[in-house]
Protein backbone atom coordinates (compact mmCIF):
# COMPACT_ATOMS: atom_id res chain seq x y z
CA UNK A 1 0.00 0.00 0.00
CA UNK A 2 1.41 3.26 -0.73
CA UNK A 3 0.18 6.97 0.25
CA UNK A 4 0.72 9.88 -1.71
CA UNK A 5 0.56 13.82 0.07
CA UNK A 6 0.32 16.88 -1.29
CA UNK A 7 1.58 19.80 0.17
CA UNK A 8 -1.25 22.19 1.89
CA UNK A 9 1.26 25.11 1.65
CA UNK A 10 5.11 26.21 2.55
CA UNK A 11 7.08 27.49 5.14
CA UNK A 12 8.61 31.07 5.25
CA UNK A 13 10.72 31.27 8.52
CA UNK A 14 13.75 32.83 9.51
CA UNK A 15 15.75 29.96 9.30
CA UNK A 16 17.66 30.02 5.54
CA UNK A 17 19.81 27.20 6.84
CA UNK A 18 19.60 24.22 9.02
CA UNK A 19 22.59 25.15 11.07
CA UNK A 20 21.44 26.32 14.17
CA UNK A 21 17.30 26.04 14.03
CA UNK A 22 16.76 25.22 17.61
CA UNK A 23 16.23 21.94 18.08
CA UNK A 24 12.15 21.32 19.57
CA UNK A 25 10.04 24.78 18.96
CA UNK A 26 9.18 27.18 21.57
CA UNK A 27 13.22 27.35 22.65
CA UNK A 28 13.34 30.40 20.96
CA UNK A 29 10.30 32.61 20.98
CA UNK A 30 11.63 35.07 18.73
CA UNK A 31 11.67 32.88 15.55
CA UNK A 32 9.30 34.16 13.31
CA UNK A 33 7.61 32.84 10.06
CA UNK A 34 4.64 32.55 8.29
CA UNK A 35 2.38 29.76 6.46
CA UNK A 36 1.34 30.03 2.66
CA UNK A 37 -1.41 28.39 2.02
CA UNK A 38 -2.13 27.46 -1.35
CA UNK A 39 -5.74 26.53 -2.95
CA UNK A 40 -7.88 25.61 -2.43
CA UNK A 41 -6.68 25.71 1.57
CA UNK A 42 -6.22 29.65 1.20
CA UNK A 43 -9.73 30.36 1.38
CA UNK A 44 -11.07 31.85 4.46
CA UNK A 45 -13.33 28.27 5.29
CA UNK A 46 -9.97 26.73 5.87
CA UNK A 47 -9.14 28.73 8.51
CA UNK A 48 -12.55 29.61 10.15
CA UNK A 49 -12.40 28.75 13.87
CA UNK A 50 -8.59 29.55 13.72
CA UNK A 51 -8.83 33.10 16.23
CA UNK A 52 -10.45 31.19 18.94
CA UNK A 53 -6.45 29.32 19.08
CA UNK A 54 -3.18 29.88 20.24
CA UNK A 55 -1.34 27.35 19.11
CA UNK A 56 -1.02 25.24 16.79
CA UNK A 57 0.44 21.45 15.31
CA UNK A 58 2.41 21.74 12.08
CA UNK A 59 2.82 18.64 10.40
CA UNK A 60 5.49 18.83 7.96
CA UNK A 61 7.99 17.54 5.37
CA UNK A 62 11.62 17.09 6.67
CA UNK A 63 12.87 18.25 2.73
CA UNK A 64 16.38 19.07 3.68
CA UNK A 65 17.31 15.77 5.51
CA UNK A 66 17.66 11.87 4.56
CA UNK A 67 15.38 9.51 5.56
CA UNK A 68 14.79 5.64 5.28
CA UNK A 69 15.54 2.29 6.15
CA UNK A 70 18.82 2.98 7.25
CA UNK A 71 18.56 5.51 10.14
CA UNK A 72 16.74 2.72 12.42
CA UNK A 73 19.57 3.86 15.27
CA UNK A 74 20.13 7.62 15.52
CA UNK A 75 22.42 10.03 17.90
CA UNK A 76 20.73 12.65 19.35
CA UNK A 77 22.56 15.85 19.93
CA UNK A 78 20.77 16.03 23.37
CA UNK A 79 23.17 12.99 23.86
CA UNK A 80 26.04 14.42 23.13
CA UNK A 81 26.08 13.75 19.48
CA UNK A 82 27.50 10.29 19.81
CA UNK A 83 25.17 8.11 21.47
CA UNK A 84 23.03 5.56 19.36
CA UNK A 85 18.94 5.60 20.16
CA UNK A 86 16.48 4.00 17.97
CA UNK A 87 14.91 6.23 16.29
CA UNK A 88 11.22 5.73 17.63
CA UNK A 89 12.98 7.27 20.86
CA UNK A 90 14.28 10.59 19.57
CA UNK A 91 13.06 13.49 17.31
CA UNK A 92 15.61 13.13 14.93
CA UNK A 93 15.65 14.90 11.49
CA UNK A 94 16.43 11.10 10.24
CA UNK A 95 13.05 9.65 10.23
CA UNK A 96 11.91 6.38 8.36
CA UNK A 97 9.32 8.40 6.79
CA UNK A 98 10.42 12.04 6.35
CA UNK A 99 7.43 13.48 8.28
CA UNK A 100 7.80 16.33 11.47
CA UNK A 101 5.46 17.74 13.76
CA UNK A 102 6.07 21.28 15.78
CA UNK A 103 3.50 22.98 17.68
CA UNK A 104 3.98 26.86 17.19
CA UNK A 105 2.33 29.80 18.34
CA UNK A 106 -0.18 31.24 15.79
CA UNK A 107 -0.02 34.84 15.80
CA UNK A 108 -2.51 36.20 13.27
CA UNK A 109 -4.40 33.76 10.93
CA UNK A 110 -5.36 35.77 7.62
CA UNK A 111 -6.61 33.84 4.48
CA UNK A 112 -3.82 32.34 2.97
CA UNK A 113 -1.47 33.59 5.13
CA UNK A 114 -1.04 32.21 8.76
CA UNK A 115 1.72 34.26 11.13
CA UNK A 116 3.43 31.99 13.65
CA UNK A 117 6.13 32.10 16.46
CA UNK A 118 8.46 30.19 18.36
CA UNK A 119 8.99 27.55 15.28
CA UNK A 120 12.17 25.22 14.46
CA UNK A 121 11.27 25.14 10.88
CA UNK A 122 13.43 25.67 7.75
CA UNK A 123 12.54 28.59 5.08
CA UNK A 124 10.67 26.36 2.39
CA UNK A 125 9.51 23.42 4.72
CA UNK A 126 6.63 21.72 2.53
CA UNK A 127 3.57 21.53 5.37
CA UNK A 128 1.05 18.92 5.25
CA UNK A 129 -1.39 19.60 7.64
CA UNK A 130 -2.11 21.67 10.47
CA UNK A 131 -4.39 21.08 13.90
CA UNK A 132 -5.40 22.94 16.50
CA UNK A 133 -3.25 22.66 19.79
CA UNK A 134 -5.90 21.06 22.58
CA UNK A 135 -4.63 22.11 26.00
CA UNK A 136 -6.27 19.44 28.19
CA UNK A 137 -5.57 16.60 25.78
CA UNK A 138 -1.70 17.50 24.41
CA UNK A 139 -0.48 18.91 27.46
CA UNK A 140 -0.35 15.76 29.70
CA UNK A 141 1.36 16.71 33.25
CA UNK A 142 1.92 12.47 34.08
CA UNK A 143 4.28 12.24 30.87
CA UNK A 144 8.17 11.60 31.53
CA UNK A 145 10.99 11.42 29.10
CA UNK A 146 14.21 10.20 30.59
CA UNK A 147 16.34 10.93 27.68
CA UNK A 148 15.33 14.71 27.64
CA UNK A 149 13.50 15.59 31.15
CA UNK A 150 13.68 19.30 30.83
CA UNK A 151 15.15 22.08 28.64
CA UNK A 152 18.59 21.95 27.95
CA UNK A 153 21.07 24.44 29.58
CA UNK A 154 22.44 27.72 27.61
CA UNK A 155 25.41 29.31 26.71
CA UNK A 156 25.81 32.84 28.00
CA UNK A 157 25.96 35.48 25.06
CA UNK A 158 27.87 38.49 24.99
CA UNK A 159 28.28 41.04 22.10
CA UNK A 160 30.98 43.39 19.98
CA UNK A 161 30.02 46.89 20.45
CA UNK A 162 29.53 46.84 16.66
CA UNK A 163 27.85 43.30 15.97
CA UNK A 164 25.05 45.04 18.59
CA UNK A 165 24.32 48.18 16.68
CA UNK A 166 24.34 46.23 13.66
CA UNK A 167 22.15 43.78 14.97
CA UNK A 168 19.77 46.46 16.04
CA UNK A 169 19.77 48.46 12.90
CA UNK A 170 18.85 44.98 11.26
CA UNK A 171 16.02 44.72 13.16
CA UNK A 172 14.48 48.17 12.62
CA UNK A 173 15.00 47.22 8.94
CA UNK A 174 13.37 43.84 8.92
CA UNK A 175 11.07 44.41 11.83
CA UNK A 176 11.74 41.60 13.48
CA UNK A 177 13.58 40.67 16.99
CA UNK A 178 16.51 39.74 15.36
CA UNK A 179 19.13 40.92 18.76
CA UNK A 180 16.53 38.32 20.61
CA UNK A 181 16.56 35.86 17.80
CA UNK A 182 20.22 35.79 17.72
CA UNK A 183 20.66 35.17 21.38
CA UNK A 184 18.17 32.75 21.66
CA UNK A 185 19.44 30.63 19.52
CA UNK A 186 23.29 30.93 20.15
CA UNK A 187 22.61 30.37 23.51
CA UNK A 188 21.45 27.00 22.82
CA UNK A 189 25.03 26.37 21.88
CA UNK A 190 24.42 25.26 17.99
CA UNK A 191 27.74 23.54 17.11
CA UNK A 192 28.19 19.64 17.04
CA UNK A 193 27.91 18.04 20.44
CA UNK A 194 31.15 16.40 20.18
CA UNK A 195 32.79 19.23 19.05
CA UNK A 196 35.68 21.16 21.51
CA UNK A 197 35.19 24.64 20.29
CA UNK A 198 38.59 27.03 20.61
CA UNK A 199 38.82 30.75 20.89
CA UNK A 200 40.05 31.19 17.39
CA UNK A 201 37.54 29.20 15.60
CA UNK A 202 34.48 31.47 14.24
CA UNK A 203 31.32 30.01 13.07
CA UNK A 204 28.41 31.45 11.04
CA UNK A 205 25.05 31.32 9.85
CA UNK A 206 21.96 33.01 8.21
CA UNK A 207 18.69 34.29 10.05
CA UNK A 208 16.48 36.04 7.58
CA UNK A 209 19.03 38.11 5.18
CA UNK A 210 22.12 38.76 7.75
CA UNK A 211 25.41 36.49 8.06
CA UNK A 212 25.92 36.25 11.83
CA UNK A 213 29.50 35.20 13.03
CA UNK A 214 30.54 34.25 16.53
CA UNK A 215 33.14 32.46 18.56
CA UNK A 216 33.41 30.89 21.91
CA UNK A 217 35.71 32.61 23.89
CA UNK A 218 35.30 29.74 26.74
CA UNK A 219 33.51 26.05 26.65
CA UNK A 220 30.14 27.13 27.07
CA UNK A 221 30.18 31.04 26.25
CA UNK A 222 29.53 32.62 23.02
CA UNK A 223 30.60 35.97 21.72
CA UNK A 224 28.49 37.62 18.77
CA UNK A 225 31.07 39.16 16.65
CA UNK A 226 29.41 40.63 13.49
CA UNK A 227 25.71 40.67 11.91
CA UNK A 228 26.48 41.72 8.34
CA UNK A 229 23.91 41.51 5.09
CA UNK A 230 24.55 37.87 3.29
Amino acid sequence: MSFRFEPIGYVRSCFVEKFAIPRQPHLAPAARGVIELLPPYDQPEAIAGLELVSHIWVLFVFHAASSGPEHLRVRPPRLGGNQRIGVFASRATHRPNPIGQSVVTLDRADPGRLAISGLDLLDGTPVLDIKPYVPYADALPSARNELADAAPTGCSISWNEDALAQATAAAARLNQPVVELIEQCLAQDPKPAYQQPTPRREYGVRFWDLNVRWHYPTQCEIRVLSVLPA
